[in-house]
């Protein structure tokens, strides 16, 4: 007996040390959003552990300085194929559910190129170039690319199998046959390539909606592929983050009858009377009895709170003035007084860059930056999107390749053209944690709050990196609330770096360092004067860099850098109460002939044309204050007079 047991524990150490493993298939251009990337590995034993196996990414580019070398490791410690010999790598979306999951887009298209190895990840720092010391397997790949000859060499691979082989794009994937040669078809993650082996029975769940109110219910299907022989019960929790057990009311397990295909179970979200924000839960299933599979799992809801707060002040869309104040320190700008020109310019940028006290955070740091300091004032649940003038709550930022319906991060002054693309790190490490920065630290602008906003995912893009004016006017039908914003963010930009610069007209995309049309920019500054939404930002944001926008707390400092005044000696007094005036404000304008007027409670609006003919006259007060006029394109003048003081503003209609 001693000696069988001996045998059989022999035998077993054979198999085990002399088991193949290879990388069986890979999938790393996905349709629409590389969210259903994966790469799966096959042992010729079932349930095979991969402790002590690392899997190795490497770039393929042959120029790049980081060519051949890794860009990511999974260290498979832990981890062991199924009982077809499978282990399933992938994004969240893969079905079925992933062993290990990674992070959206993380596999590059080609030409890369993947290893298999004994080891740890720790034998794998970032960009350790490819070897094959310790090489198990190797895959060598393209998405229609030129041979990564160098890499196939380092890794010892005789050829570069092409995903877009068949030239269907992103809905193929690379499959390693029996024989050892690959081919490329259909993706067919969780199952042998060829079809064979043991078949599981698949758990799909859905839900009746992708979003509730506070105090709604809704219902969570479970269903399989095929009828259960026996009673399945399915245990399920929903709390993530913030959303616990005192949000819901409901069962959290659920059993689906033999013979039958699925069940369903309601969920009462509880309407409390607190201000959490929206929320997320996720319906995360607990293991399931052998022989069934998750084809999903982790399906995140959001729950839109109904109980939020609404700011003293208004929009962009509907501007308040003089509500929220500065929280300059007293004198802040003092050293401006009586400066003029290029002396005013370095005046300033010795406040606003001074090494000593500003503050350089990462780009992460952004996300948590723009919750506060774009938030929606209609609701504090929410951030306000600058060229679409709209509200979209806070929950939605875009976290996987796909931007449609969330919202992101908007550089004003583009990375591509100010040379600060990915200066920072992207991950978030809070408000406490920053870097000391100066007026020649270009790379910190990838992380400055004062010329980035929340935006649309979609109109993000849309704008690009265009010049604004004639270049970039923002979507069809906006209102330009968003204009004298853009404007004042760009002079600050002009100012904090020293290798930035604005310049009339439109100098072509590729331009570095330069952003025009200033002639538009100084005209938005007027037009869109700074309100109580900018103030509030300026505030947010220098509590975080400890800078300031100069141009949001006195906007006609950019006539004196760059406009009308420019040359002229600048002083607050003197200045004062031209900022007064910008409180009476038309808007919007530009327009398409419907006005209203802000900052009087009482008097008359007359426009005139441009050859002095008055074309109307109007009283205003508290209950009216707006004017519907029939006007050709063109430029006008708006008289505005009250308490016996008159003021003249440029009207533009469309």
């Amino acid at each position: 007996m001693i000696k069988k047991i001996i045998c059989v524990l022999s035998l077993l150490w054979f198999i085990t040390a002399n088991s193949q493993v290879v990388i069986s298939e890979l999938d790393t251009d996905t349709p629409g959003t590389d969210d259903m990337e994966f790469v799966e590995l096959k042992t010729d034993v079932p349930n095979f552990s991969l402790d002590g196996y690392v899997l190795v990414f490497f770039n393929g580019s042959a120029t790049a300085s980081d060519a051949n070398k890794s860009y990511y490791v999974i260290d498979l410690d832990g981890l062991q194929s199924d009982i077809n010999g499978n282990l399933l790598l992938g994004s969240a979306n893969v079905s079925p559910v992933p062993a290990y999951i990674l992070p959206n887009s993380v596999i590059q298209n080609g030409a890369d190129g993947i290893g298999l190895y004994l080891g740890n990840a720790s034998d794998f720092p970032d960009e350790t170039l490819a070897t094959q010391t310790n090489l198990v397997d190797a895959l060598v790949y393209g998405t229609s690319d030129p041979d990564a000859t160098a890499l196939m060499a380092l890794l010892g691979v005789s050829s570069q199998i092409d995903e877009n082989l068949n030239s269907l794009g992103t809905t193929q994937s690379i499959q390693r046959k029996t024989d050892g040669t690959y081919e490329v078809k259909a993706p067919t993650p969780g199952v042998n390539n060829d079809g064979s082996g043991f078949d599981f029975n698949g758990l799909l769940i859905t839900t009746s909606a992708a979003e509730f109110n506070e105090g709604q219910s809704f219902t969570i299907t479970f269903t399989l592929e095929t009828a259960s022989l026996s009673n399945l019960t399915i245990d399920f929790s929903l709390e993530n983050g913030t959303f616990n057990d005192s949000d819901f009311t409901g069962d959290t397990s659920v059993t689906i009858p033999a013979g039958q295909l699925s069940a369903v179970v309601t969920i009462q979200l509880v309407d409390d009377n607190l201000d959490e924000g929206d929320e997320v839960l996720k319906i995360h299933v607990s293991d399931l009895p052998f022989g069934y599979i998750r084809l999903n799992d982790n399906i995140e809801r959001y729950v839109i709170d109904n109980d939020f707060t609404v700011s003293a002040w208004g929009t962009p869309l509907n501007p308040t003035y003089g509500i929220v104040s500065s929280t300059a320190p007293a004198g802040y700008y003092d050293s401006l007084e009586g400066k003029s020109g290029d002396q005013l310019k370095q005046a300033m940028q010795d406040i606003i860059a001074d090494p000593s006290v500003v503050h350089a955070q990462n780009y992460g740091d952004i996300e948590f930056m723009l919750k506060e300091a774009d938030q929606n004032p209609l609701n504090s649940n929410q951030v306000w999107l600058m060229y679409v003038e709209q509200g979209r709550g806070k929950y939605k930022f875009q976290s996987t390749a796909s931007n449609t319906g969330s919202w992101n991060r908007e550089h004003i002054f583009p990375q591509s053209r100010g040379g600060f693309t990915d200066g920072t790190d992207s991950v978030a490490d809070g408000i406490d944690i920053w870097q000391t920065t100066n007026a020649d630290d270009i790379d910190a602008g990838h992380g400055d709050g004062h010329h980035i906003r929340a935006e649309d995912g979609p109109e993000n893009s849309s704008r690009n990196n265009r010049d604004y004016g004639e270049d970039y006017n923002g979507p069809a039908g906006n209102q330009g609330s968003w204009h004298g914003d853009v404007a004042r963010s760009l002079f600050y930009m002009a100012v904090r770096y020293n290798a930035l610069s604005l310049v009339t007209g439109n100098p072509a995309d590729t331009t570095l360092h330069q952003m025009g049309d200033l002639t538009y920019l100084l005209d938005w500054n007027h037009s869109d004067p700074s309100d109580d939404f900018e103030m509030h930002r300026n505030n947010v944001i220098y509590v975080w860099q400890k800078n300031r926008n100069p141009f949001i707390d006195h906007p006609e400092l950019a006539d004196y850098i760059w406009g009308i005044h420019a040359g002229e000696a600048w002083f607050s007094n003197l200045s004062a109460p031209e900022v007064t005036r910008n409180k009476i404000v038309l808007y919007p304008n530009p327009s398409n002939g419907n006005i209203s007027v802000y900052g009087i409670q009482d008097g008359t609006i007359e426009i005139f044309d441009m050859t002095g003919s008055k074309l109307l006259e109007k009283s205003l007060d508290s209950t009216d204050n707006s004017i519907s006029m029939q006007l050709s394109s063109g430029i006008y003048l708006a008289k505005i007079s009250s308490g016996g003081i008159s003021q003249t503003q440029k009207l533009i209609i469309r």
